[in-house]
């Protein structure tokens, strides 16, 4: 019930994200009937179908080519969904802005414009006057009318009053010359309240620019991520003093790699490109500290032959993830042993100078296969230094109470796609790197593959060496 509930809920907002993003990207930046919008209407009903089929058909056992086919598109369709809404919450600040500034440009054009017809206008009306009455002036005395008034003609707009007398021709020594008629003025066209937007309008515009801009760097950003994630993981190293740590075991080297999620994406070339990785820092021993695959050993034991060519002086050691529960647990650990991997399942080793123990996921518990603390931890020599493999960085509590050193985890990957980190913090006492939690040290790998979409983005993935060092030497 709880699960049905959480999943219509993820999908009601995955249906208002492409709705938003639908409007914004199409509806607002295209016609109505064009081919641009058809195809832009038929990707946001096929993209999100793709989603869906690539996180679920795993779990329902599709074949093994199908997943492949969904995993590429609909994976990489949600790491752009996230870029891509996040840019264009950006442009939603910039729209009303880039608007109101090409409102004010629009509006000083149009009182150029205005101030123009203005100036014609006026120089029109000014000369028409003085132009009569120079004309006036060249008429002699004998010949000009001889009138108590000159009447301006009425079409000028003015009048003649009522009690204006007019010598008639008789009265007149000479003959009449009438005034010549003021030409009228050109009628000054007023503007139109309501100017009609050019074409493109300025909305069509705007939606366009900003869409355009939340376009490249949604699918620059999905673009940097992924190619960073195919590249391969990076090489970090950090020093870990342990107080309990001999003179003799001082400097000894842990390749830590985590999360490398083996998959319908991520295959052989990835593991490959790990090993080769791995094998370079000269490690004196291998952790891999869970999250190893994304199926069934059937569909990628083959992806994960590479492993068998770890070097490291004191061995390579396995435990088990939250995803290997989802992909058949026994069935890899059995695979990684033939591997040449040592699985520790609630079990210890004694190394030099110091104890490795490992415990298995806490995705296990509903299997009867959850950690077991004391059985891995209860009976050992606490004079000696304990280093601890557990995948989720959660049960660092369990390993402060039974006196661990040293905590070696994964699960977070750092949150691989930004803002993602802040989520992680929510759920995880460290998200990546190392910290201390009273006399146990708890060190967190962002992991060397990817969950779901191949691109990370603010947290890259990496192989960390960590070399332990005695307080002794």
């Amino acid at each position: 019930m709880v699960f049905a509930l959480v999943a219509l809920v993820v999908l009601a907002l995955l249906g208002a994200v492409h709705r938003y993003v639908w409007r914004r990207f199409v509806g607002d930046t295209t016609a109505a009937g064009s081919r641009l919008r058809r195809a832009g209407t038929v990707a946001a009903f096929v993209l999100p179908l793709l989603s869906v089929g690539a996180m679920t058909s795993g779990r329902v056992g599709a074949p093994f080519w199908l997943q492949q086919v969904l995993a590429w598109p609909g994976f990489l369709w949600l790491a752009c969904l996230l870029y891509l809404t996040l840019a264009l919450l950006v442009g939603e600040v910039v729209r009303p802005v880039l608007l109101r500034i090409l409102a004010r440009r629009d509006a000083a054009r149009a009182g150029a414009r205005e101030a123009g017809r203005d100036g014609e206008t006026g120089t029109a009306s000014g000369t028409l006057p003085e132009t009569a009455s120079e004309t006036l002036a060249t008429v002699p005395d004998e010949t000009r009318p001889r009138t108590e008034e000159l009447v301006t003609s009425g079409s000028a707009g003015v009048s003649a009053p009522s009690d204006a007398v007019t010598r008639t021709a008789s009265d007149a020594p000479g003959p009449m010359v009438e005034p010549e008629p003021e030409p009228e003025a050109e009628p000054v066209k007023e503007p139109s309240a309501a100017t009609p937007a050019p074409h493109p309008s300025r909305r069509l515009f705007v939606s366009r620019v900003v869409g355009g801009a939340a376009a490249a760097a949604g699918l620059a950003t999905v673009g940097y991520g992924a190619y960073g994630v195919l590249r391969g993981p990076s090489v970090r190293r950090i020093t870990v003093p342990l107080a309990k740590l001999p003179r003799a075991a001082h400097g000894f080297r842990i390749a830590v790699v985590s999360d490398i999620h083996i998959g319908p994406i991520l295959g052989r070339a990835h593991t490959r490109r790990i090993v080769d990785t791995i094998n370079a820092t000269s490690p004196d021993l291998v952790a891999v500290v869970g999250d190893l695959v994304d199926g069934s050993v059937a569909d990628l034991g083959s992806a994960a032959e590479p492993l068998a060519a770890l070097r490291a002086r004191h061995g390579s050691y396995f435990v088990t993830g939250n995803h290997e529960y989802f992909s058949g647990a026994e069935q890899w650990v059995d695979h990684v042993r033939e591997l040449g991997l040592v699985p520790l399942e609630n079990a210890r080793v004694e190394i030099e100078g110091f104890d490795l123990a490992g415990v298995n996921d806490i995705a296990g518990e509903t299997e009867g296969q959850g950690p077991d603390f004391g059985r891995a931890l209860g009976d050992r020599d606490r004079g000696r230094a304990a280093v601890l493999m557990a995948h989720q960085p959660v049960v660092i509590h369990d390993a402060v109470e039974h006196g661990v050193d040293l905590q070696l985890s994964g699960h977070t990957h750092g949150g691989q796609l930004w803002p993602g980190n802040y989520l992680a913090e929510l759920a995880n006492p460290t998200v990546a790197g190392l910290e201390r939690y009273g006399d146990t040290q708890l060190f967190v790998s962002r992991g060397a593959g990817a969950w779901g979409p191949p691109v990370r983005v603010g947290a890259p993935s990496d192989i960390t060496v960590v070399e332990l060092a005695s307080r002794q030497a």
